[in-house]
């Protein structure tokens, strides 16, 4: 039964919680609650429509909270009864963080308990609910990002569930090691960094001096946390976005505001940008999304040492991006108590395969995707080689957005990719 209905805007909400197995290999053991949000256009709540099941980016970020009726919901609910999943360990569904997880035994307890919030145990809980909310019909699903990741596993082991598939810059490789994932990462992240000095070469000298402040003076953040080059160096995360680089330029050119020290807006703008308060499950397990029968054993840093560019004494300080760092589990207060399960999941080596090639090759649903040319996150090359083993899969290559196109375009890229999975495009 649904827990509480409520309107914002050209919309009806209704949230629902459903209990699954923490371990679906273990159905009678313990359980969790995960919680939906089902979205449906005001004009259309007793209209018999088709389900699409939203999977968000991440791992570890909760699904978007509506507040109208705007962007890609608008587009989708003229077709569709949207449920907009809180992935396990996210928003209201057993969220996973420092203080949840504190109830365990100790670090092995923990990493054994984070080790079933993958792709795998998302999926198998969307299964679970479809069901209940479908009555067993098949749904549409739209993937951003990590939430691709899901819908390919979907794809590998209940195609049958999925009426029509959409991936948003979320095609994951589907053989690539997390290594081969970090040294294309790397290149990537290094030409969006010349991008970024090309649109304002005097932030070169800036990022330099702040650098050169940091090593010479202990700086910290308003949470109390050190500010150090490495952790300043983390801003890149932002350059894989359509506004990032104003965002980045806009956060220097502010540091020195108040005088020889950095300034409290400054500080505070990147706390914002580095802090994983909001979303803790994004560094426990964002290696572990590429791990397949191996352990990651910390792949962004060890390739790191491939790339001395990024070095923090470099003279032109370059900016990393989609990168997880051991060290962040000592700097970062929200990620502290869970730095030993941390380890422990990056020396996991039985990690279950994620993705069929023989299954996906025989794939018969209606699917399309959107490739972003200069994807910061999703490397193009892997993404248009998994593209190729979906039959049925029809691609939209554009350089038009950055990683976040569905939430930057509107209604735009969601009507395209309905339009193309229909054939209509």
């Amino acid at each position: 039964m649904p827990d509480a209905v409520h309107r914002v805007p050209g919309l009806v909400l209704t949230d629902h919680r459903f209990a699954v197995p923490l371990r679906h290999d273990r159905p009678d053991g313990e359980q969790i609650t995960v919680f939906g949000r089902e979205v449906v256009g005001a004009e259309h709540v007793d209209a018999d429509l088709p389900w699409l099941l939203f999977l968000q980016g991440g791992p570890g970020i909760s699904a978007p909270r509506p507040t109208g009726r705007s962007g890609w919901l608008a587009r989708a609910v003229r077709d569709y009864r949207v449920l907009l999943l809180d992935q396990r360990g996210t928003g209201l569904s057993a969220p996973a963080n420092r203080q949840s997880l504190a109830r365990l035994a100790g670090p092995a307890a923990q990493a054994e308990y984070l080790s079933q919030f993958r792709a795998d145990s998302i999926v198998a809980d969307a299964e679970l609910i479809r069901r209940r909310v479908t009555g067993g019909a098949p749904w549409s699903v739209l993937g951003q990002s990590f939430g691709g990741f899901c819908l390919l596993h979907y794809l590998s082991v209940a195609a049958d569930g999925v009426r029509e598939a959409f991936f948003t810059g979320g095609l994951p490789p589907v053989e690539a090691t997390a290594e081969d994932v970090y040294r294309a990462t790397y290149r990537r992240v290094r030409a969006k960094n010349a991008a970024y000095y090309a649109r304002y070469p005097g932030d070169g000298a800036l990022a330099r001096r702040i650098a050169d402040h940091l090593g010479a003076h202990d700086v910290r953040l308003p949470d109390g946390s050190p500010l150090t080059v490495p952790r300043f160096q983390q801003l890149g995360m932002e350059f894989g976005t359509r506004p990032g680089f104003e965002r980045v330029h806009y956060l220097l050119e502010q540091a020195f505001a108040g005088g020889a020290e950095l300034s409290d807006a400054f500080l505070a703008g990147v706390q914002h940008v580095v802090s994983f308060a909001s979303a803790p499950l994004y560094a426990l397990l964002h290696e572990a999304i590429y791990a397949q029968g191996t352990a990651t054993k910390w792949a962004a840093e060890r390739v790191r040492s491939e790339f001395g560019e990024f070095s923090p004494d470099a003279l032109r300080l370059l900016f990393t991006g989609e990168m997880i760092y051991p060290w962040m589990f000592d700097a970062d207060p929200t990620l502290t108590p869970l730095r030993e399960a941390a380890h422990l999941l990056a020396e996991r080596g039985d990690w279950p395969t994620l993705y069929d090639p023989v299954a996906l090759r025989g794939c018969e649903t209606p699917c399309a995707a959107s490739i972003y040319a200069e994807d910061m996150y999703v490397e193009r090359e892997y993404a248009e080689a998994t593209a190729a083993l979906l039959p049925k899969l029809r691609v939209w290559l554009t350089n038009e957005y950055e990683h976040d196109g569905l939430r930057m375009s509107d209604e735009r890229v969601l009507d395209r990719l309905i339009a193309l999975a229909r054939g209509l495009a």
